[in-house]
């Protein structure tokens, strides 16, 4: 198989290629990229399952933690009204690792624009390839069109003229000829006219796919850090309300954090087995869905010394067929115009057609040459091969720090909060208010001393 110019399967690739896979009973899978094999679907739902397994594993240990402390906690003496000890511990494991969780965050963002700028040179690959396929279709359009109209009328209006000469006549009927071969020939160029599958399509849905994923990282890193600093802010304040609520709200991140990791984990697996050998997979595809050769596919996406151009006779008899036109028209106008001078301008005509000819065919010899397509499957496998796994690397591991960082503050902060002084909720009264406690103490001290 030929590799794409500056790709090479990176280290992460083979690393977790080399991961073992197994389907729902546990049996072994190869790693190959099949998606569309039941078993390979199972094994990558599973590594799915194991994010659900590590979610269920932490809201028992959380449970069973705050059962422990709750109900197993020594009852103190009464009257006690100082803090239990290791409180203030316990008040900074909690800081520790909300702290841990920003910094988490942060690699989030790094990741979530290192996976869409992947996606972006996968986007804009396809598109580039797109302008390459629709520029061949419509260069061999408008030469075959005009070649056509060449025919209709100015070599038609040539044998009229030259009829008196017969083998004047026969020299245009010749050219004629030529260019309905040429014409012929040309017609077979124009391999992706009439293909179902667009590049443009396929590049157009990546990139609404990628818009609302990104969006939706977005507002999930922001979430946490909102989460991260209200929960800082009620914690300084010795605010309970505040910590209580954002204890429910810590909860549901830690959900979304376990479900966003086992996304990532099954795609970054599936994405490896991919780029492992991408080659296999893409032509299979790529045949299914376009009913293309074999011998044209391997030749854009494979692009080496061992596979022929399948256009290359066609290019050939095209360039002999406008070389002998060429040499036909100076024949003719050396012959022709000195006895019948009307010939000069279906002549000129002709050349100028010619010539446009000549200079569409070198263009198409040019775009149909594998270097440029394959240049562009090169970009597409580096974008979604390097950035984009990347990408999910680094939100994977901001998925693992925000899911750590939440469980230990869903275990520290009931018993943070348990810390707060009982003035706490009484913070937002009025000092001159009879409904305050404190205010009704003095009131009483006073009565008393009169």
């Amino acid at each position: 198989m030929g590799t794409p110019p500056g790709y090479r399967p990176s280290a992460w690739v083979h690393l977790l290629h080399q991961l073992p896979r197994a389907d729902f009973q546990l049996r072994p899978v190869p790693s190959g990229f099949a998606p569309q094999e039941r078993e390979y679907q199972q094994a990558l739902l599973l590594v799915v399952a194991l994010a659900g397994l590590g979610l269920g594993l932490s809201l028992i240990l959380i449970a069973a933690y705050l059962i422990r402390v709750c109900c197993c906690q020594p009852p103190g003496p009464p009257g006690t009204k100082s803090p239990p000890p290791g409180g203030g511990c316990v008040t900074w494991s909690c800081i520790a690792a909300l702290l841990i969780g920003c910094a988490g965050i942060g690699i989030g963002f790094y990741g979530n624009s290192e996976t869409s700028d992947g996606v972006s040179q996968l986007s804009s690959a396809l598109l580039h390839a797109n302008h390459t396929l629709s520029a061949i279709d419509h260069l061999v359009l408008e030469t075959v069109e005009r070649l056509g109209e060449a025919v209709r009328t100015e070599l038609t209006t040539l044998e009229e003229v030259l009829t008196q000469r017969t083998e004047l006549v026969a020299a245009t009927r010749g050219a004629r000829r030529q260019a309905e071969a040429v014409t012929q020939q040309l017609q077979g160029l124009a391999f992706w006219q009439g293909v179902p599958l667009s590049p443009l399509q396929v590049a157009e849905d990546v990139s609404f796919v990628e818009e609302y994923r990104w969006l939706a990282y977005v507002l999930l890193l922001l979430l946490q850090l909102l989460v991260c600093l209200f929960t800082l802010l009620g914690l300084a304040k010795q605010s309970k309300w505040l910590v209580i609520m954002m204890t429910v709200m810590s909860l549901v991140v830690l959900v979304l954090s376990w479900g966003s990791l086992g996304l990532e984990a099954a795609t970054a697996v599936g994405l490896s087995d991919f780029c492992s050998s991408p080659d296999t997979y893409v032509l299979n595809l790529t045949q299914e869905e376009t009913g293309l050769g074999s011998d044209i596919l391997n030749y854009y996406f494979l692009c080496n010394q061992a596979v022929s151009n399948p256009f290359q006779q066609r290019l050939t008899l095209s360039q002999r067929a406008l070389a002998n036109i060429h040499s036909q028209l100076q024949g003719l106008e050396r012959e022709a115009v000195p006895h019948f001078p009307s010939a000069q301008k279906p002549l000129l005509s002709l050349e100028e057609t010619l010539n446009v000819t000549e200079g569409n065919f070198h263009q198409l010899v040019a775009l149909l040459h594998c270097r440029g397509l394959h240049k562009d499957y090169g970009a597409a496998l580096r974008g979604l091969c390097e950035d984009v796994l990347e990408g999910l690397l680094f939100l994977l591991l901001f998925s693992l720090l925000s899911a750590g960082a939440l469980a230990t503050a869903l275990c520290s902060l009931p018993r943070a909060w348990a810390l707060f002084p009982p003035s706490d909720d009484y913070d937002d009264t009025d000092d001159d208010d009879p409904f305050n406690p404190q205010e009704s103490k003095r009131f009483v001290q006073w009565q008393s001393s009169i």
